[in-house]
């Protein structure tokens, strides 16, 4: 661990050097940029040849090549051997290698840096993990980040922080962030991550917490609580890769924190969480997360984003591991098969769950598989969901009729006729926001959407189209008002 004033002074070397997501990108080009995403870094090479601070910075971490003693002294002026001893650096008589990662990150708005284990696998060398070996950005952990709602908090609680990816983002609007793991490395990079983006490294930006699930936070209660938790369903083998593996049965890691999670949720508070669950032979998935949501009192939306059939997921999580071209591959390959089969399972279910503590004795449960295209960050149109179901979910019809509502943001209608037709054979309304949802809409139904700006009451709306199309005013409420309810909880009206 770096001293403090040692994190104080590689903060001001990073900033020197302007070490960011936008200089580094800049640094190396598009071309050179896409190929180290593909974990190819011979254009970057050819990029950082100048010898200043960022491309010293960028070739040490970014492309984990060696530079000179002379080059990393520039780049990280007196910090060299401190770096070296922390572990952070390696350094030979004339050269100097990184022996972890220093990312830069950032969104729209922030740029911090990540501490986190180097990237195996780059340039096709084989992909070789230890079991505490620490993940840095990755697809799931910038999923989570476009799930969670950025609203302002008092408290929230990053549940296995790993190297503090979404602790950071949490810091930026909660006034407290509690990150946990039970990873000794990983305890150890995020310190160093909360330390290095904090004004002042003796007050980091986030605590870090050591222990499982929710012991860390035991009597605790949170505004917001996110987790990407180490979900993958594999046979316990005696190995595990502490950042994938929980040691638990199946999908057990996942049902104890939806089940735990209430607990530790303040009024309103939200529980977000990356998951597998399994799908097995009799149980429709559906029954199976509801089964964990019973008795929570929380509402919930579950979008399931993919569905993996078994071999694909032993592929996947085999070459995760490095161990594709093993001698025992096809053994344990066939191992992880057998225990699918012994257990009953037939795929695997991947995506998202958004449980919101509104103490409402009959809970709001959503439940959809959901493949398709969604505009990210998805987080807003989460909050919304939650806002909208507070609002209907226990509304009767008279105040749902009483109820002005307005279309989405970017709502559009699509119409299918023939040519020269007065009436189209088909009206769709379609969402450009959030999950983007299409739905074929009748005559009542596309009227009571076309006037829904927020003027008239949705009773006024339906009494007008009743008297328009000489029907019973009384009869058309009653028939329309399930289509009402279903519109606003898809989100076409709010």
């Amino acid at each position: 661990m770096l001293r403090d004033p040692d994190t104080a002074a590689l903060r001001d070397a990073l900033r020197t050097a302007d070490y960011t997501v936008e200089a580094v990108t800049d640094l190396l080009g598009p071309d050179a940029h896409r190929a180290l995403m593909r974990n190819e870094t011979t254009p970057g090479r050819r990029a950082t040849t100048d010898g200043s601070p960022l491309a010293t910075l960028t070739r040490l971490f970014a492309l984990q090549l060696p530079v000179t003693a002379e080059q990393a002294e520039r780049a990280l002026p007196g910090l060299v051997d401190a770096l070296s001893v922390a572990g952070i650096l390696e350094r030979s008589v004339s050269e100097v290698a990184a022996r972890v990662d220093l990312r830069a990150y950032g969104d729209d708005s922030r740029d911090w840096w990540v501490v986190c284990d180097l990237t195996p696998g780059l340039d096709g060398s084989p992909r070789t993990v230890g079991p505490e070996h620490v993940l840095g950005i990755s697809e799931a952990s910038s999923s989570l980040a476009q799930l969670t709602v950025r609203q302002p908090v008092g408290s929230a609680l990053d549940l296995g922080t790993g190297c503090g990816v979404q602790s950071l983002h949490l810091a930026t609007h909660a006034d407290r962030v509690v990150g946990t793991d039970v990873n000794p490395r990983a305890l150890a990079m995020a310190r160093l991550t909360a330390a290095l983006n904090a004004d002042e490294p003796s007050s980091p930006l986030f605590e870090v917490r050591d222990g499982s699930l929710f012991a860390p936070a035991r009597g605790e209660t949170y505004d917001l609580i996110a987790t990407n938790p180490p979900f993958v369903v594999s046979p316990a083998t005696g190995e595990r890769l502490v950042y994938r593996d929980s040691g638990l049965p199946g999908d057990e890691v996942v049902r104890r924190i939806v089940t735990e999670a209430p607990a530790h949720l303040n009024p309103g508070g939200w529980c977000q969480i990356l998951a597998n669950w399994v799908h097995r032979e009799g149980e429709p998935w559906t029954e199976r997360i509801s089964g964990w949501l019973a008795g929570t009192g929380c509402d919930a939306w579950v979008l399931q984003r993919e569905v993996a059939d078994l071999p694909t997921y032993v592929e996947m999580w085999l070459a995760d591991a490095g161990l594709q071209g093993a001698p025992d591959y096809v053994q344990r390959y066939d191992t992880w098969l057998g225990w699918f089969e012994e257990q009953g399972i037939e795929a695997i279910g991947f995506g998202w769950l958004s449980l919101r503590n509104a103490g409402r004795d009959e809970p709001v449960l959503r439940l959809e598989e959901w493949p398709y295209e969604i505009e990210q960050p998805i987080g807003p149109h989460v909050a919304a969901w939650g806002a909208r179901t507070d609002a209907y979910a226990e509304a009767s019809d008279a105040d749902l009729l009483a109820a002005h509502l307005v279309q989405a943001d970017g709502l559009v209608q699509e119409t299918v006729g023939a040519a020269g037709a007065p009436d189209p054979e088909v009206i769709m309304v379609r969402l450009q926001r959030g999950v983007r949802r299409a739905k074929q809409l009748d005559t009542v139904e596309a009227g009571l959407v076309g006037a829904c700006d927020g003027d008239l009451s949705v009773g006024q709306i339906l009494d007008a189209l009743a008297q328009i199309l000489e029907r019973d005013a009384a009869d058309l409420r009653a028939t329309t008002l399930p289509s009402v309810r279903a519109l606003v909880a898809d989100g076409y009206l709010r």
